[in-house]
């Protein structure tokens, strides 16, 4: 069984040293990439949206080249374990994600993913041995295009001192900076 380029053990091994822990949410996210990436043309220029922040993220930027950084992976705040890549200029792709309908055969992992248990009463151990075992068995896949819209990347265009703090940032947020204008985490 691989992930990617990677034994199940060898990704484990991944994710622990790359998330800090080992993460169900992004195990399951190595079989989500991985089966993603086996229903995607080959050769072909792709970019990703995770539909969380939570974990999956992580996986996609283990397995593949797109990141936050890069642009290449947009990270919505739907709530939904999914990931969806897609060919960067006309937008046809995949979508896989967990299926809830599907983790009837696996109770500890249904217990995790929908908290029906507290962390210390999961049984980590048959967590992961039922996400080994079930791998993409708990996935399911949808052929997507995405909207155009989404396809054009937003540049960041001029940038300028704000008048308030004197750090950078892109005139198109007004006339200061985002976080003079109220949207900074820091009091």
């Amino acid at each position: 069984m691989k992930i990617g380029n990677y034994s199940f053990d060898e990704y484990l091994h991944l994710v622990k040293s790359f998330h800090g822990s080992l993460a169900p949410g992004l195990v399951i996210g190595g079989f989500m990439v991985d089966l993603a990436l086996k229903s995607l043309p080959e050769g072909e220029l792709f970019d990703a949206i995770c539909e969380t922040p939570v974990c999956l993220p992580d996986a996609v930027q283990l397995l593949t080249p797109c990141t936050v950084g890069n642009g290449w992976l947009t990270v919505l705040p739907f709530g939904r374990y999914a990931v969806t890549f897609y060919e960067k200029y006309g937008g046809e792709g995949v979508r896989v994600y967990l299926d809830p309908a599907k983790m009837e055969a696996w109770p500890e992992t249904k217990a995790w993913f929908f908290k029906l248990k507290p962390k210390k009463e999961q049984d980590a151990r048959r967590l992961f041995e039922e996400i080994r075992e079930a791998g993409e068995k708990l996935l399911s896949v949808q052929r997507v295009r995405v909207r155009p819209e989404t396809l054009r990347r937003k540049k960041m265009g001029p940038v300028a001192a704000c008048p308030q703090c004197g750090e950078a940032y892109p005139v198109r947020d007004g006339e200061r900076c985002r976080a003079c204008g109220g949207e900074s985490p820091y009091r």
